[in-house]
């Protein structure tokens, strides 16, 4: 049985029941940082043995994973924050357990971009997932794709490469289409800046940026 379980995004009281009831009966839960993990079991008394989970190891220790699965141990996948499988690894460990026919559940909870969408006061009944966008290679070719994209677009962004993301998406997306930028999301120092991409750009020009973000651009008219 293979749980995959949302973390709070950053209020450790943004976790369900259920979530909690399930880290307390597996037997191993797979986490994205054992460190930022362990704050969050101790947090509710949870005692249960973390083993390194992410994009770094999830090639290698798949086979493993899988062998201790079919031999009847219950897992639980955990990313730092947020729900496994959105920006985070738990695609190819899902993947082979529907190949060879191991359960998997998936809790449903806390992701970041659900919130910065709602918020944002643009269009959210129809909309595109993009994620972190490439570092180089396929990056420009995206974004002149996504120009003439309709629907909103919901983007993850470090706060290290915000200012020239914004920047490029004036570029392909042009300086009065709308968006919004969230950091911070559900901590004490939240931020919700909405505006053009210029007006949002500008203000964070000069701005020391901290926490995970999410931008929330309008699709082209």
């Amino acid at each position: 049985m293979l749980y995959l379980v949302p973390t709070p995004i950053g209020n450790l009281k943004d976790i369900t029941l259920r979530a909690i009831e399930v880290l307390k009966e597996v037997d191993v839960i797979l986490a994205e940082d054992t460190r930022t993990t362990s704050h969050l079991l101790n947090h509710y008394n949870i005692s249960k043995p973390l083993t390194p989970y992410h994009q770094h190891n999830e090639h290698q220790v798949l086979k493993h994973l899988i062998s201790q699965l079919l031999e009847g141990k219950k897992m639980a996948v955990v990313t730092d924050a947020g729900t496994p499988g959105i920006s985070d690894p738990a695609f190819l460990l899902v993947r082979e357990c529907i190949k060879v026919d191991i359960r998997v559940e998936c809790l449903p909870g806390a992701t970041a971009f659900v919130p910065a969408l709602i918020n944002s006061g643009i269009p959210s009944n129809r909309f595109c997932f993009e994620g972190f966008l490439p570092q180089k290679k396929g990056r420009q070719t995206l974004l002149k794709q996504l120009a003439n994209e309709e629907r909103t677009m919901i983007f993850y962004e470090s706060p290290l490469r915000l200012f020239k993301t914004l920047e490029e998406f004036i570029i392909y997306f042009g300086e009065d289409r709308l968006c919004s930028v969230s950091r911070e999301l559900t901590k004490l120092f939240e931020e919700n800046k909405r505006g053009t991409l210029r007006e949002v750009a500008d203000y964070f020009k000069e701005k020391a940026v901290k926490g995970e973000i999410v931008i929330v651009i309008a699709g082209k008219d």
